[in-house]
């Protein structure tokens, strides 16, 4: 669990970073990151050492060797601010070591390229390292719960924040899932890797006995959690963030989504949580011409939508997050998406959100979609749930309120038999798939949902104006008795 205190220390370590004149939140926990990683591979190395003197062998696969002693987390950590920062910036010193360390297979490594010491003072540097120190990396919670805080950052930091889905709505989408053991779940615009996060947390919550079989363990660990993001910082932020929740051996995929280079995601996942970006069209030419057969488009969201179909295995099942406009876009490419996730595979819900769920730093209205890859159609009736509050109030503050339809969405999703008897009027219902065709393949809630006004009785007009000039009168003889007291 974090602490107040260690929040606190956070939030001036923070403050530190754009004191020293590091304004961007990314950069920020890029460097952060690093230093995590550093910890990390002092730890391993302690880990291995434990591990020889235990067996009284030698260490096998040493991270470092005796020379390279003074740069190990331990060592350095208590060396004054200014002979630390030597340390980090020499050749051959602590940041070159951590960038170099892949030749020796260190997990992390592999997403170091590219990667620049940009912490411009020993007094901060001694800092961030002191804090550092009091979280025990063996405590994967408390790992997990630092690195979360630290990733709350972007999204209170304006325009960064669209790399961050709230925690809850992607906790939702989970429960709603249901992540198995044999599952290989995939992000394909994984930025922070928070869905591949919570995901492995319902695991190891829901199938705790079964990642005690060797075989599952080394599946989760290796091969369960696939994620692809072209950006090289979000690729070590999200690296980190698997890493610091338990998950050894992150499967990410530096690499264009959408582009014919990504050729790990077809037909290889069988579930997919996701929330691509909604805003920017590309150049047709950087499309995948598999994905332009599904929907003929240049808009990311639509093209996301087609790459997921392509990318999941049959029977595979997914929840994306989209923009309000793919339920009730108008134009060929929107209707074909459409047409392809009703008539070809098997579309079970649409949940919609309010457009505050991602404010402070975008008010735009979405929705959940969740379907199954069948390539052979299967919908016959599709759930429609009206989401009114997230547990969060719906302004710029997004502060705790008690008002919440995430329980039971989770609860009326999973019991759909109940579901058959409600009426349009209720905030939930189902809606037949001949109904969803005639109204040419339109999902939004507000096309099905039955609104029941409420008859207001008013006053006849003369009864209303005589009040007004009974109101009238009163103004104008309280107006003469200010008057008569001036």
């Amino acid at each position: 669990m974090l602490t107040g205190e260690l929040r606190s220390q956070i939030d001036r370590i923070w403050d530190a970073f754009w004191t020293g004149g590091l304004s961007n939140p990314l950069t920020v926990i890029e460097q952060m990151t690093y230093l995590l990683f550093i910890k990390r591979l002092d730890e391993l190395q302690h880990q291995k050492e434990n591990k020889a003197n235990l067996l009284k062998r030698s260490i096998e696969q040493p991270i470092y060797n005796p020379d390279e002693y003074d740069l190990r987390w331990s060592r350095f950590k208590d060396r004054d601010p200014d002979t630390m920062f030597q340390l980090f910036i020499q050749p051959n010193g602590v940041f070159e070591f951590m960038r170099n360390v892949g030749a020796r297979n260190a997990t992390f490594s592999k997403y170091m390229k590219g990667a620049t010491f940009m912490i411009p003072t020993p007094r901060l540097l001694a800092m961030v390292v002191d804090m550092l120190t009091k979280v025990e990396m063996s405590d994967r919670d408390t790992n997990g719960d630092l690195y979360e805080y630290l990733l709350s950052k972007i999204a209170s930091a304006g325009k960064n924040g669209q790399f961050r889905t709230p925690r809850h709505i992607i906790r939702m989408m989970v429960e709603l899932v249901q992540p198995q053991v044999d599952d290989v779940v995939c992000d394909p615009s994984a930025g922070t890797c928070g869905f591949l996060t919570v995901a492995s947390e319902y695991v190891r919550e829901r199938h705790e006995e079964a990642l005690y079989d060797e075989n599952h363990r080394k599946h989760f660990n290796e091969r369960m959690f696939m994620g692809m993001e072209f950006d090289p910082t979000m690729i070590r932020i999200g690296a980190m963030n698997m890493i610091l929740h338990g998950i050894e051996n992150p499967n990410l995929r530096d690499v264009d989504s959408l582009s014919e280079a990504n050729t790990d995601f077809q037909e290889r996942a069988t579930l997919v949580l996701a929330n691509p970006p909604f805003k920017g069209s590309l150049d047709k030419d950087a499309v995948d011409d598999k994905i332009r057969q599904i929907v003929d488009s240049t808009k990311t969201e639509l093209l996301f939508l087609g790459l997921i179909i392509k990318g999941l295995k049959l029977g595979g099942r997914a929840a994306v997050i989209v923009p309000d406009g793919v339920l009730f876009g108008s134009s060929k490419a929107h209707q074909q998406i459409r047409k392809a996730l009703i008539d070809e595979q098997r579309l079970q819900a649409v949940i919609s959100m309010p457009s505050g769920v991602f404010k402070p730093y975008a008010g735009v209205s979405t929705a959940v979609l969740l379907f199954t890859k069948t390539n052979s159609g299967g919908t016959d009736k599709v759930w429609f749930y009206d989401m009114k509050a997230d547990g969060y109030s719906l302004d710029d503050k997004r502060s705790a309120v008690t008002q919440n339809d995430i329980p039971d969405i989770i609860s009326r999703y999973h019991q759909p038999a109940d579901e058959a008897g409600r009426a349009r009027t209720e905030r939930s219902f189902l809606v037949p798939v001949e109904e969803i065709r005639e109204n040419k393949y339109d999902l939004s809630i507000n096309r099905y949902k039955e609104v029941v006004y409420e008859e207001v009785q008013y006053e006849a007009p003369a009864t209303i104006i005589a009040q007004i000039e009974q109101l009238d009168a009163e103004r104008r003889e309280l107006l003469a008795q200010l008057k008569e007291v001036l």
